[in-house]
């Protein structure tokens, strides 16, 4: 923003214009040595800093020149932060190496190398030249810069630089001459105002004046100057209706904006450009280092905050993604959302703000009324979805918050009287019906816990940091004198026999965050920055170190504002509150969750934050419906699992039994059960789990499973030489966990933990862990599930660890673990394997025990589903003959109504492999039974076993041959397969495998005209018949060639018969009649054949 010329008129100087004033160095801040400050200078600070220099004139006639050059020089700004502000993010890190690239830090380099010459002040106008050395390296020239700054009251208002650089921050040329000033004050000429000096002169002195100036810069200024002379001679002109000129040089006018410089259109632009990026990290990165700027800003009560938070604003407003979003019916993307989250937080802010008047907030309330009326607003809950839920009223906007804090007022006397003092004790005897103190006397503040914390927020951001830490005393102090209340109301409820489940608005995850601005501002005046004093906690990384400091006008010396900090974020993290409705949220408040728990746990928790914890942990415990740890709690209230992970893992270590308590009451899971909720005692047999349809919309309920899991296996592992309080967290988890998944990942968890690799086993805890997975085994016995076969293999090692009763137990009840299928294989195979037997070490009277269950278990699988187990209980009964034959009957039993052929084959190829061929065949004769094969399906995956059978047979016999046939001819209709058989069986039998092993039997060649070979050999030819007319009825002429070489194989088959060429060549002549359409193939077919 461009600094107005003020117009001057003429009056007496009192400059002496041919010399030039130099600052002393006892004036100079900066210069090594110091000396009181004189009374002139302390009041020319005070009027540079406050008092336009406008009104200095019209209130004075005459200005004494020392008075008048003290007041130009402390008008410049004093202080580099200010300079920092402008030219830099707000929280620059000074380990990156990045910072090295912002303007401020380019400028301190460029005035330490010696870059900043010809510097002069004239008036309220500082100028000079910046020199960057030449790059050698980039072959860039030496480069000059000059640069103009105006300035008014401590404000820089304006800056000019050759460099033409475009951002938001003002350029390191500016800077470095800034800090030129600021340091080497002793170092700038400082001149007269440019209106005093030509007072100073006489006509003629003017006329020379202005021609050498129009002869030095004619190019530029002639055009200009003629056309001022032109208006100057005209005697009812515009510019001699005004009196005085206009000087650039002469300080703000009364009715100037006082404000430092910003680049309004840069900020809209760059604002513009980041959103136009999308979901970049850069972009999103940049975006939040405006808004810290802004709170810088208002930190510094610079009036330039609110109003760069309009820019941006205005330019959020106008994403065009806004109304992509909305016509699509989608949300907004997480990043862009919590921009959104932060632009309405600062807002509540600016609306806070004590300093602001009743005009100002007028005026933002009808600037947020503007935009929240908009249609492309967002709104304040980001899963509200407009076409797809039924609205109640007007839903909220993002500013909403912020339209509310508008209304809010300072002006409330015991408002005052918190922020004013730091302690009140008020007499016991005035206070009996006054809610607004403590019993002790000490005041409270009975507002609601986010607005109240905004209140803080506010305070603090707009750099008033006593005042908000004495808000946020009271009302930690507030919060936990409710919680008392609570606690007393609920024991009465108990004694008179009532119950009350309330769920109050969530502390955590509320869009105010009130916990985290609580906890911030006590832990901030905690922080040690210089050598620790006694008692002092400290992180574990060293990052932040603090102290138990006293809190002020306080009488308990116990409390401190770090106790204070613990116990209010204890509070807030155990408060019970209703899980929000949508993902955003959901997913939100997690994130809070988690942010304060790692606050927490970066204490160093000494024997003071301990007994804060101690005593909050059996509050919350006896809290009743207001806390999440009590008894009565909402059915979808949100689980305590990560806060209760935290507090158990910090109590275990000087509380065992109290962290158990914490740890055994956060582990129920009540939106998942269907019974009323009872003592921690309770049997798991009575919880029914809710069917799915019922399940809230909890998007965060694998991450709250997952929770819950990990502190189970916290408990276990700490329990683990503990019997009986590992049986009561055993009993907890198998009545809270409802996922399969997350207990067998609990289960697995434990047996991890009970079987170190460097150190002795915890036998307990690997029955546990055997203990999770039968309940496992039997939540997923009847449910699809993934990981069912490697639950059963983790569940058999498991037990084997464990020992020999568990093998045992898990085979004698495996019908309500497993299907007979596992229980067969895996289960027993593994038992039964070599390997299980080695580990296992058993003598010989406990491994035919341990195998007599495994046959017993195969039997009992076999006979309930013998298609998939009977293979199996063969395989394990073999070397017991009865229960050998036993398995081999229920085979042959299920043959006929259950087993299909390939199942059949498959145990009839076993039982040839293990010796047995008459069983064998018999199988093999009741596997043919079942299978059916057409003319076309000459690459049926059952030919091997129909040539297999047949070569059995003909091993066996020509009667078993003869058998067989007769299934086949009625059950094969595919020529190609008959002829092939046919012709295996005419050759030499292979001779059969007798029981001994030990010889072969030869057999003689069959003959096709005896039985039973000519019955085969009929088959085929009719077949081959029967595929012939088949193919032909849909042939096309490409398919000629394959059909010829079927007929040519057919027609060896035929002459296998004693009439075969007979017949073949009827039926070539029976197709010449059929088919004589088809000439091109009856062609071919008496090319090839002759006929």
């Amino acid at each position: 923003m461009a600094l107005a010329k003020r117009l001057c008129v003429g009056r007496a100087g009192y400059f002496r214009p041919e010399t030039p004033v130099h600052i002393s160095k006892k004036d100079n801040p900066h210069s090594g040595t110091k000396s009181p400050e004189s009374l002139l200078d302390i009041c020319a600070k005070i009027v540079a800093e406050n008092i336009p220099f406008q009104r200095v004139e019209q209130r004075f006639d005459r200005i004494p020149e020392p008075v008048q050059s003290r007041i130009v020089y402390w008008s410049f700004p004093r202080n580099e932060r200010d300079i920092c502000m402008y030219s830099s993010f707000a929280h620059p890190s000074k380990d990156s190496g990045d910072n090295q690239k912002l303007p401020f830090y380019q400028g301190v380099k460029l005035l330490d190398d010696g870059g900043v010459e010809d510097v002069l002040q004239i008036g309220f106008h500082l100028s000079g030249t910046i020199k960057e050395a030449a790059n050698a390296l980039y072959s860039e020239p030496e480069k000059v810069y000059a640069v103009s700054i105006s300035f008014d009251r401590c404000k820089i208002t304006s800056v000019k630089c050759d460099c033409g650089k475009q951002d938001i921050f003002w350029c390191q040329h500016v800077v470095a001459l800034s800090l030129y000033r600021i340091r080497c004050a002793d170092q700038v000429q400082l001149r007269v105002p440019i209106s005093e000096t030509l007072l100073q002169m006489s006509r003629d002195q003017l006329q020379k004046f202005a021609q050498y100036l129009i002869a030095e810069h004619h190019t530029e200024v002639l055009p200009t100057a003629q056309r001022l002379a032109d208006e100057i001679l005209q005697t009812h002109s515009e510019i001699n209706q005004v009196a005085g000129a206009p000087d650039p040089t002469a300080g703000g006018s009364v009715d100037d904006d006082n404000s430092w410089h910003l680049d309004e259109e840069q900020v809209r632009q760059q604002v513009k450009n980041y959103l136009s990026q999308g979901t970049y990290c850069h972009a999103a990165d940049q975006l939040t280092s405006m808004f810290a700027k802004v709170r810088e800003m208002l930190h510094a009560r610079d009036s330039n905050g609110a109003r760069m938070l309009t820019l941006i604003t205005e330019q959020f407003l106008a994403d065009p993604r806004l109304a992509v979003w909305r016509s699509q019916g989608t949300p907004m993307t997480d990043k862009c959302r919590l921009l959104w989250d932060e632009l309405g937080a600062l807002w509540v802010c600016v609306g806070l703000n004590p300093d602001c008047t009743t005009v100002e907030k007028d005026c933002w309330h009808h600037m947020l009324s503007t935009w929240s009326a908009l249609e492309m607003c967002p709104l304040e809950d980001a899963d509200h979805r407009s076409n797809t839920q039924p609205s109640v009223g007007q839903p909220r906007t993002i500013f909403a918050r912020a339209l509310e804090a508008c209304s809010l007022t300072w002006n409330d006397p015991h408002l005052q009287l918190i922020l004013n003092e730091d302690a009140v004790y008020r007499p016991r005897d005035t206070m009996l019906e006054d809610k607004s103190f403590s019993p002790l006397g000490l005041p409270l503040w009975n507002e609601h816990i986010p607005t109240a914390c905004a209140r803080v927020d506010a305070l603090r951001s707009h750099g008033y940091m006593k005042k908000a830490l004495r808000l946020a005393v009271v009302i930690v102090r507030t919060m936990k004198h409710r919680q008392r209340i609570e606690q007393i109301k609920h024991q009465q409820l108990l004694d008179a026999g009532e119950k009350q489940a309330t769920c109050e608005e969530g502390w955590v995850g509320h869009p105010l965050n009130p916990i985290s601005c609580l906890y911030n501002i006590l832990t901030e005046v905690s922080t040690v920055t210089e050598d620790p004093p006694q008692h002092t906690s400290e992180n574990n990384n060293n990052a932040k170190r603090f102290q138990h400091l006293p809190i002020t006008g306080l009488r308990d010396s116990q409390e401190s504002y770090l106790t204070m900090a613990v116990e209010v974020c204890l509070m807030g993290l155990g408060q019970q509150r209703v899980m929000p409705a949508g993902v955003y949220a959901q997913e939100k408040a997690m994130k809070q969750e988690r942010a304060l728990i790692a606050s927490l746990s970066s204490l160093h928790m000494d024997t003071t934050l301990m007994a804060v914890l101690r005593k909050q942990a059996v509050l919350l415990l006896e809290g009743g419906p207001s806390s999440g740890l009590g008894l009565g709690i909402h059915t979808e209230s949100v689980p305590m699992h990560t806060f209760a992970k935290y507090l158990f893992n910090t109590l275990y270590a000087y509380d065992v039994d109290l962290a158990f308590r914490v740890g055994l009451r956060a582990m129920r899971l009540p939106v998942l059960e269907d019974t009323e909720e009872g003592d921690d005692t309770r049997d798991a047999s009575h919880v029914h789990i809710a069917p799915p349809s019922r399940y809230p919309r909890w998007f965060t309920l694998a991450h709250i499973e997952d929770e819950q899991c990990e502190i189970s296996a916290t408990m276990l592992s700490a329990a683990k030489e503990d019997g009986l309080r590992l049986r009561t967290v055993l009993d907890s988890a198998q009545r809270n966990i409802h996922s399969s998944s997350q207990l067998f990942k609990l289960a697995q968890d434990a047996f991890k933990i009970a079987t170190p690799s460097d150190g002795p086993r915890h036998g307990q805890l690997m029955k546990a862990a055997m203990e999770l997975g039968l309940q496992v085994m039997r939540m997923t016995l009847t449910r699809i599930n993934c990981r069912r076969r490697e639950m059963v293999r983790w569940l058999v090692n498991c037990a084997t660890e464990v020992g020999y009763d568990a093998l045992i137990s898990i085979m004698q009840n495996w019908y309500t673990l497993f299907t007979p299928v596992e229980a067969t294989d895996p289960v027993a195979t593994t038992i039964m394997s070599p390997p299980t037997l080695i580990q296992l070490g058993l003598d010989f009277s406990r491994q035919e025990e341990l195998a007599g269950n495994a046959r017993t278990l195969a039997l009992q699988c076999a006979t309930k589903d013998p298609p998939n187990c009977a293979l199996c209980a063969l395989t394990l009964c073999e070397k017991e003959p009865i229960s050998f034959e036993t398995a081999y009957q229920i085979v042959v039993d299920a043959a006929v109504h259950s087993m299909n052929s390939t199942q059949l084959f498959t145990i009839a190829r076993y039982m040839e492999h293990r010796g047995y061929p008459h069983r064998a065949y018999k199988l093999a004769l009741l596997a043919m039974k079942n299978l059916h094969l057409a003319y076309n399906q000459d690459t049926h995956p059952a030919i091997n076993d129909i040539h297999w059978s047949c070569a059995l047979s003909h091993s066996l016999g020509k009667n078993e041959l003869a058998n067989i046939i007769p299934i086949l001819v009625k059950n094969v209709q595919c020529a190609m397969v008959l002829a092939d058989i046919l012709r295996r069986c005419s050759l030499s039998a292979p001779g059969m495998v007798t029981t001994d092993a030990k010889r072969r039997l030869p057999m003689k060649l069959l003959s096709y005209d005896k039985t039973p070979l000519k019955q085969l050999l009929e088959a085929a030819i009719c077949a081959y018949i029967n595929t012939t007319h088949s193919r032909l009825t849909h042939i096309s002429p490409r398919h000629y060639g394959d059909f010829i070489e079927f007929l040519t194989k057919a027609k060896d088959t035929f002459l296998l018969a004693p009439d075969g060429h007979y017949q073949f060549a009827q039926l070539i002549e029976n197709m010449k009649l059929v088919y004589k359409g088809k000439k091109k193939l009856m062609f071919l077919i008496k090319e090839r054949f002759g006929l």
